[in-house]
């Protein structure tokens, strides 16, 4: 887990299926003492270079970040897509985490049948393997929807015995749908529901049907966090 500054507060950042932390260098980079404590920011169970899990739930994988955290320490969380899912997890204090504040960012709250087919489907499928580090690279930016945003993605793929895979475990693409009226139920600490203005995976009008005040960021979409971190400095000011 990479770790930024000292000091409380703690800022925990949780990146999106199929990402690396990486994808929150830009935002960190850009504090430059916005977050006055200590920022976290791992790579998820089975990405990058975490260990894979035997099994992927939204219940599995936030036991493995919190097993991760200083036992005790308050965090805040902002979470991206899947990230915002495990952030409001810990937030409901099942985990033993104290969370002060959770913002879930481009959160996708409506799945058809279809997309959920689609994931099954994926997550059943044996890794791929590449004849070259190159086209491992440009797969692994696809598949966390960066391709073009950001030049690399270096932790996002591994050396094989015959060539280059993703690092990523094709497995956590099963973690299905989360239950988004029944985690923000369950959660203790201050939420915000975020997303981009041009977000079609999580259109903030489907957060505004959770939450009423649910952030619209203007003039960027889905991996807001990459394409314009600033425009997440709102947010933290919410969560400090």
């Amino acid at each position: 887990m990479a770790r930024h500054g000292d000091g409380d507060p703690v800022l925990l950042l949780l990146h999106g299926l199929g990402a690396t932390g990486a994808v929150w260098d830009g935002l960190v980079s850009s504090l430059d003492g916005r977050w006055p404590g200590t920022v976290l920011v791992p790579d998820l169970p089975g990405h990058g270079r975490s260990e894979p899990l035997l099994r992927y739930s939204f219940g599995s994988l936030t036991a493995a970040v919190a097993a991760a955290l200083e036992p005790g320490r308050p965090v805040a969380v902002l979470g991206h897509s899947l990230g915002g899912v495990l952030g409001l997890a810990l937030g409901s204090g099942w985990f033993g985490v104290p969370v002060s504040g959770v913002c879930g960012l481009g959160i996708k709250v409506r799945w058809s049948p279809d997309e959920l087919a689609k994931a099954a489907s994926l997550a059943a499928k044996p890794a791929k393997t590449f004849g070259s580090r190159e086209e491992a690279l440009d797969r692994a930016l696809r598949v966390a929807g960066l391709h073009g945003k950001v030049s690399t993605l270096e932790a996002g793929v591994v050396s094989a015995s015959d060539g280059w895979r993703l690092a990523l475990d094709g497995a956590a693409f099963g973690v299905g749908a989360p239950d988004m009226a029944g985690l923000l139920a369950a959660c203790r600490a201050t939420v915000v529901l975020a997303s981009g203005e041009t977000d079609p995976m999580s259109p903030p009008a489907h957060l505004r049907e959770l939450c009423a005040d649910a952030v619209e960021l203007a003039g960027v979409g889905h991996n807001a966090h990459v394409e314009n971190p600033s425009a997440l400095w709102p947010l933290l000011d919410r969560l400090a």
